[in-house]
């Protein structure tokens, strides 16, 4: 042993009463500093592993569940056909413009369309605004609201119900509030 454990051993066997008598005593040698760093390498490597893991499995739940943070819509503005073909698909803004939003007008000359992207709570106000002058006839306007990609294009043909065993339900917010808590709670950590 090095000379300071036996130097604590003797001053201990001579205070009577010592817990430590001759044959008991025994001084164990300061940790290896060399294994505490490589411990706490070891703990920071895992926290980074669960973080990544994290991560990756919401990053693959949002993008599997259609809660992607973009969406594509069809823009096009005051034509006279319906633009819904691919030359007038574009990319919203990612986290600001969540819905897709289509205005069918009726004037004098015909129906005219305008497509375009917007944000929730901006196209859910026009579109509640616009609901009394939407009558289908001369200078109606239609504003409607979606939040799938390409909803604002020509209305789909109504498929038939799904028998109620095989019914898939979407996520709701609560599953993605409690993702995203887990995600900053693991962050933090």
């Amino acid at each position: 042993m090095s000379a300071a454990a036996d130097k604590i051993r003797e001053a201990s066997q001579e205070v009577p009463g010592s817990p430590c008598q001759a044959a008991s005593c025994s001084v164990s040698a300061p940790p290896n500093r060399r294994t505490s760093v490589s411990h706490v390498s070891a703990q920071s490597s895992i926290k980074r592993t669960m973080r990544l893991f994290t991560v990756s499995t919401l990053l693959l739940f949002f993008l599997s569940s259609g809660l992607a943070l973009q969406i594509q819509c069809y823009q096009c503005e005051e034509m006279t056909h319906d633009c819904s073909t691919p030359e007038f698909i574009v990319n919203c803004t990612v986290n600001v413009q969540d819905m897709c939003q289509k205005e069918v007008l009726v004037k004098d000359d015909g129906i005219h369309y305008r497509k375009s992207c917007a944000s929730s709570g901006a196209c859910l106000i026009a579109s509640s605004g616009y609901q009394q002058f939407c009558t289908g006839k001369l200078n109606s306007v239609c504003i409607t609201c979606c939040n799938t990609p390409l909803c604002n294009g020509p209305r789909q043909k109504k498929r038939p119900q799904p028998s109620a065993a095989i019914t898939l339900t979407t996520p709701h917010h609560s599953v993605f509030s409690l993702y995203i808590l887990l995600l900053v709670s693991s962050t933090l950590c």
